[in-house]
């Protein structure tokens, strides 16, 4: 998935209010991006960090520079944007290329179930498979990405849906996408959420699968990778 506009680099001064940031451009500007992740970004938000920002020329957006990267002082990305996860795999899966979920004839994105939610991927062949889906960019340990970077109330529900369509007869995924390239290996940040390891625990009981994911990252765009190993 390549980004629609080239990025360009620049110093994060600091993020506020979850959605804004204040950014200092190469050419000595100063202004405010949009920041598409809810999450805490524990790890990432420190000022003074180098950032890759999205410009845009839409009349209709207010701020027009959206925050897609960190680059670390490794040369590693992290990719903040939790909008990009969705949008890569929906690619991937439509090309037959996410392992464990090629066969499928169909890739229906948003689709409503369960008790008020939408399920990010539905797929169809022989049967349903319902996709969820969650970006990962926290990691407090080299080589191990951990999820969730805060409590996640919405996440704890989704992993219920997941159990109840396998208990209706179908399949059901829960699927991680680490968005960072200094990553090999995944587990959950139980300390974070007790609740969210628990309701995975059940689910997994339940016969939800899990599939842990990688990515390409670079200030071009994102790519799904191959499975990591995960501790979960």
């Amino acid at each position: 998935m390549e980004f629609p506009s080239p990025l360009v680099p620049a110093t994060l001064v600091r993020r506020y209010k979850r959605f804004l940031a204040d950014c200092l451009l190469t050419d000595g500007r100063e202004i405010t991006a949009h920041c598409a992740n809810p999450g805490s970004m524990m790890g990432l938000a420190e000022p003074g960090s180098k950032i890759w920002l999205e410009p845009n020329d839409d009349p209709k957006k207010k701020l027009k520079f959206g925050w897609r990267l960190v680059e670390h002082a490794d040369g590693n990305f992290t990719g903040v944007d939790t909008s990009v996860p969705n949008r890569a795999l929906k690619a991937a899966l439509e090309a037959r290329a996410v392992p464990g979920l090629g066969d499928y004839h169909t890739v229906r994105a948003e689709v409503k179930y369960g008790e008020k939610s939408r399920i990010d991927f539905l797929l169809e062949g022989d049967g349903l498979t319902y996709v969820e889906v969650k970006s990962v960019t926290l990691s407090r340990q080299p080589g191990l990405a951990e999820f969730p970077d805060s409590v996640t109330t919405r996440g704890t529900k989704h992993l219920g849906e997941l159990a109840k369509m396998v208990g209706e007869g179908h399949r059901a995924v829960m699927l991680y996408l680490v968005q960072r390239t200094d990553c090999d290996r995944f587990d959950l940040a139980r300390d974070i959420d007790p609740a969210y390891g628990q309701a995975f625990d059940v689910a997994r009981a339940a016969g939800v699968e899990v599939i842990v994911l990688g990515t390409h990252i670079t200030p071009s765009g994102v790519d799904v990778a191959g499975p990591l190993v995960s501790l979960a």
